[in-house]
């Protein structure tokens, strides 16, 4: 049994549902940034290319919630936390800035989101991105505030279409 699993991780058509799996599985509410300890982004000046339109200006987010997710198609704990953000975003899409961002091919990432039924807004990664928005891990995700205040700065996966998130985002919205 034991050897059949580990055969089973070593092909990769069935290594990345597995390893999607078990995030989804050890995924818990993202955790909010200690007040002390929260960073304030300066600068908004970040052009990014929407999928399925033109180019945009990070700077339209300025004096909004705003979530940016960075992600790619090819990483587990990326596409673990998927379903999750669809939820949130269908509450909340409305009322928040949602990033989805990502560096890969625009094809490749048109048939993962037709494939999975998502309709979150992605962007691709023309240039870098502000520097307290900067992540080597995916998934990295940022909560921003009305005031740049960053609230949440989560490496990995996680729940976000928990109870605690949606209560952040709404004590977000009304300030």
């Amino acid at each position: 049994m034991f050897f059949a699993f580990l055969a089973l991780l070593i092909i990769p058509q069935t290594r990345m549902p597995i390893q999607v799996f078990v995030q989804r599985l050890i995924s818990f509410s993202p955790s909010e940034t200690a007040e002390t300890k929260r960073v304030t982004l300066e600068d908004y000046s970040w052009n990014l290319k929407e999928l399925h339109a033109g180019d945009v200006n990070f700077s339209r987010s300025k004096g909004k919630v705003a979530i940016v997710n960075f992600w790619a198609t090819w990483c587990p704990p990326c596409v673990a936390e998927m379903p999750s953000f669809q939820k949130l975003y269908d509450t909340y899409g409305d009322k928040v800035d949602f990033y989805f961002v990502t560096s890969e091919k625009p094809e490749k990432v048109v048939g993962f989101m037709a494939k999975n039924g998502y309709s979150l807004p992605v962007f691709l990664q023309n240039y870098e991105a502000p520097k307290q928005l900067q992540s080597n891990a995916l998934p990295t995700t940022y909560v921003i505030s009305k005031t740049g205040e960053i609230v949440i700065d989560e490496e990995g996966a996680a729940d976000w279409n928990s109870k605690k998130t949606r209560a952040l985002l709404e004590q977000l919205l009304s300030k």
